[in-house]
């Protein structure tokens, strides 16, 4: 009988996130929304160090996380990586592919472990509604393709990924999808913003899981509520929280991303199993 299973890895470190929630919730409506059986199972990976068996997964979303990404020795830091080597490897080497996608923390682990290029601490803390440029490669892409140009997403991070080693990239046959906002006035290089790791592992600095009632929840935290003012200023910021709920933004990406992954994934995983 045809099945698909998804892991949901937890990098949250045992903090309490909406944006964890918000995967757990898109992958639960997937779920519900598809013809053949799907289970969805969570792993807590930095605090119960859990780790999903690859073999026994189709689909895998990794969420972001607080702290510095590069390693500094734990072991869950050791089976993560490990993890993202099994499955780049099976994938190059199997006809049945395995589906990951990486969020924030995740992502610039895999950017890190990946050599592709400088990850970063900002110079301060970036949160907010962001505008996100495709890259040509990411205008072509299937998830983006169908975004405008700038699309909007939540931007939640004190570290980022700049300076792409582009050689690395070809050598990888990875691309970069997305940039972040031009800011002429500041001298500061752009940070990337998403990723195609491979044909089925993507990842994105920001968070495509974010919704309007998220946002307004973690912006009862004094730091993000301060961090979103530093971004935009006073009047941008009220701007924006009387625009959350806007179609064409938050929602819109929400909508789009994770669940055209999703979708594709699944089609890709039915097609071969039912070869």
């Amino acid at each position: 009988m045809k099945s698909i299973k998804i892991a949901l890895l937890d990098m949250n470190d045992n903090r309490v996130n909406q944006g964890f929630k918000n995967i757990k919730e898109i992958a639960e409506t997937f779920c519900s929304g598809c013809d053949v059986p799907v289970s969805v199972e969570s792993f807590d990976v930095r605090f119960k160090n859990e780790m999903p068996e690859v073999e026994d997964y189709d689909i895998f979303i990794s969420s972001g996380g607080p702290g510095d990404p590069h390693p500094v020795g734990e072991v869950w830091e050791k089976r993560f990586a490990d993890f993202l080597d099994k499955i780049y490897s099976l994938n190059e080497n199997s006809v049945a592919k395995k589906h990951v996608f990486l969020i924030c923390h995740s992502f610039q682990m895999a950017a890190i472990h990946w050599k592709l290029g400088d990850v970063t601490l900002r110079k301060s803390y970036s949160f907010g509604i962001m505008p996100v440029h495709k890259t040509e490669e990411g205008e072509n892409d299937f998830i983006f393709k169908n975004l405008p140009e700038p699309f909007f997403a939540v931007d939640s991070r004190a570290y980022q990924f700049i300076h792409p080693d582009f050689d690395r990239f070809e050598k990888l046959n990875m691309q970069v999808l997305a940039i972040e906002k031009l800011r002429p006035y500041v001298d500061l290089e752009r940070a990337v913003m998403a990723v195609k790791f491979s044909e089925e592992i993507y990842g994105t600095q920001f968070h495509p899981e974010a919704n309007p009632e998220g946002m307004l929840e973690n912006l009862k935290d004094e730091k993000n509520k301060l961090a979103m003012i530093e971004s935009f200023g006073m009047e941008k910021y009220l701007e924006t929280v009387t625009r959350i709920h806007d179609d064409d933004k938050i929602r819109l990406t929400q909508a789009h991303i994770l669940p055209k992954f999703l979708q594709r994934a699944k089609d890709q995983i039915l097609e071969m199993q039912a070869v």
